[in-house]
């Protein structure tokens, strides 16, 4: 598999909301197949985007150093990886990769 599929392989989401004061929640976001990819936040939206960011930097980390990241499942056809680093604003150095990769 290369670094497009890895990226694109479904990982299981985990959501969890923790009163940590009266009426103050924290929402706990993670992909328990990648251990350690947790983001923790206040917005739905920037948490997911966070969590989001963990895991390409995550898997990207594994295939450099020689690793295959955990795969659960097949990765998904429709996906598109490239696109998703960029809407996260993720480095160069990743879209560099995935731009590589699909040549």
């Amino acid at each position: 598999m290369d670094l497009r599929q890895f990226l694109s392989i479904p990982y299981l989401l985990e959501a969890e909301a923790v009163e940590t004061e009266p009426g103050k929640w924290l929402l706990r976001l993670a992909y328990p197949e990648l251990p350690g990819c947790i983001a923790e936040g206040f917005v739905v939206e920037d948490t997911l985007r966070e969590l989001e960011r963990r895991r390409i930097e995550q898997i990207v980390s594994l295939v450099e150093a020689g690793s295959e990241p955990p795969i659960p499942r097949k990765p998904l056809a429709a996906s598109d990886p490239l696109w998703t680093a960029r809407d996260l604003g993720l480095s160069p150095r990743i879209a560099a990769l995935l731009e590589r990769a699909a040549k």
